[in-house]
């Protein structure tokens, strides 16, 4: 992966904004595409130049409440849960890399890793950029199984990304090649498949007995777990600017919580999806066009009753999930999910500074600027995370690099050079964190 892959992810389909008809561009990379970027990546902080956030006086060295690290056995989703929510994971102390291993296709022009890590019964399994699922042992990074799962047609001879997901002892898998399909998670044998309409670049949310996933035409598309038999569908408004990230619904009991590219954030039931409320996370800036661009591709979170959600046109806000009343918005851009825990919520935003946000009341803590002491922008590293573990925060870069931060503080309390560009949250399982790096290499940190 290069500057052009990170400037892309954020930007490149941002300038598709204002052309005629301009739909999802698969391929931003080709050297046949007309327009293409040719810059280094530094348009990545733009927006978050024109915020406006401080330090609450009233709330500086004042003491939050955070949960006691517990034992996580099995990750079994892209945020964790169904919820995509996670408090303190027991793992990461000694923060050094025990392991590392290659699983296939990284980044490139043509191909993207977009799945998160899912780990459950001692296994851990990762996707590369072309729809290959490997299993690996926990512990030593030992391949068990790999499957192609590619359909290479005319269609989608060069899609890319997708997800992954675990349950009751089947692997669910979405992917760019247009389907979601299931596995068997001890042998990778492929249990059914269902072609889609639209590429899916994120990982499902599988929860009572449904898969949700999220294809890039803006539709929230479910199946029966046991089946694959497609189930009801929601139809967002269609945005054709997007960011290549992308997101997974959160669901606790009947209520699915879906973002969509177009700044929409939905609440519907999980059982027919009927629609409970609408919010928008929409925010023009005349300083930057690239806040046109209103996708939420970091999950929305759901904890304690409140869904927590972040825009790139820049609004991070709490919402009640029962009523859909807001309770605060702060002016953040972001392509991270939030991580709400304890009395605060933790986020990353697009300049590199995470920030320690009151839960209840939205006034800020801490903010630590993890890029501070680079000179140039192109010296600015796109961070992703953050993941609490241990009582510090991780979050890792497109530098190569992962770093710990004391949680209660903001302070930097641990650097460590993980020799793969990585722009994705790690994963927390056991005693140790799993990061998936831009060229498909799993690395543990123990």
């Amino acid at each position: 992966m290069t500057t052009k892959r990170i400037a892309a992810l954020i930007g490149v389909l941002g300038l598709a904004f204002g052309v005629a008809a301009c739909g999802h561009i698969n391929n931003p990379f080709s050297k046949t595409q007309p327009g293409k970027y040719k810059g280094t990546g530094t348009r990545i902080p733009v927006i978050a130049f024109d915020q406006s956030l401080k330090v609450a006086d009233a709330l500086k060295g004042a003491e939050f409440y955070l949960p006691d690290p517990q034992a996580v056995t099995d990750w079994p989703l892209a945020g964790g849960t169904p919820a995509q929510s996670v408090e303190n994971a027991d793992a990461g102390h000694a923060f050094a890399i025990d392991w590392r291993t290659h699983f296939g296709r990284g980044s490139d022009r043509a191909f993207h890793v977009t799945a998160p890590p899912v780990a459950a019964d001692g296994r851990i399994y990762v996707m590369d950029g072309a729809a290959t699922v490997s299993a690996h042992d926990l512990k030593s990074g030992r391949e068990i199984w790999r499957k192609d799962l590619a359909v290479r047609t005319r269609r989608s001879g060069e899609a890319f990304g997708g997800g992954l997901a675990y349950a009751d002892g089947k692997l669910f898998v979405s992917s760019g090649y247009r389907f979601v399909a299931a596995v068997d998670a001890a042998t990778g044998k492929l249990l059914w498949r269902t072609m889609t309409e639209a590429p899916v670049h994120a990982a499902p949310t599988v929860s009572g007995g449904r898969v949700f996933a999220e294809s890039t035409d803006d539709n929230l598309l479910t199946f029966d777990a046991a089946t694959g038999a497609a189930g009801w569908a929601y139809q967002a408004l269609p945005e054709s600017a997007r960011i290549l990230a992308a997101t997974s619904p959160a669901v606790s009991g009947d209520a699915v919580v879906a973002s969509f590219a177009s700044g929409e954030l939905v609440s519907l039931q999980a059982s027919n999806g009927n629609g409970l409320w609408t919010a928008s996370l929409s925010k023009s800036n005349r300083n930057s066009a690239l806040s046109e661009i209103r996708d939420i591709s970091g999950r929305p979170v759901i904890y304690r009753g409140d869904v927590f959600a972040v825009s790139h046109s820049g609004l991070f806000t709490s919402i009640e999930l029962r009523t859909g009343a807001e309770h605060w918005q702060l002016p953040v851009t972001s392509i991270s999910s939030p991580w709400p825990v304890g009395d605060v919520v933790y986020i990353t935003d697009t300049a590199g500074e995470v920030l320690c946000v009151a839960r209840d009341s939205g006034l800020i803590y801490w903010i630590t600027d993890l890029n501070k002491s680079a000179k140039k922008a192109k010296d600015r590293a796109v961070w992703s995370g953050p993941v609490l573990a241990a009582n510090r925060l991780v979050v890792v870069s497109s530098k190569g690099e992962a770093v710990a931060l004391n949680a209660k503080t903001g302070a930097l309390e641990k650097r460590l050079r993980l020799g793969s560009e990585a722009l994705m949250n790690p994963i927390a399982v056991g005693p140790d964190l799993y990061v998936a790096a831009e060229n498909a290499e799993l690395i543990a940190i123990r």
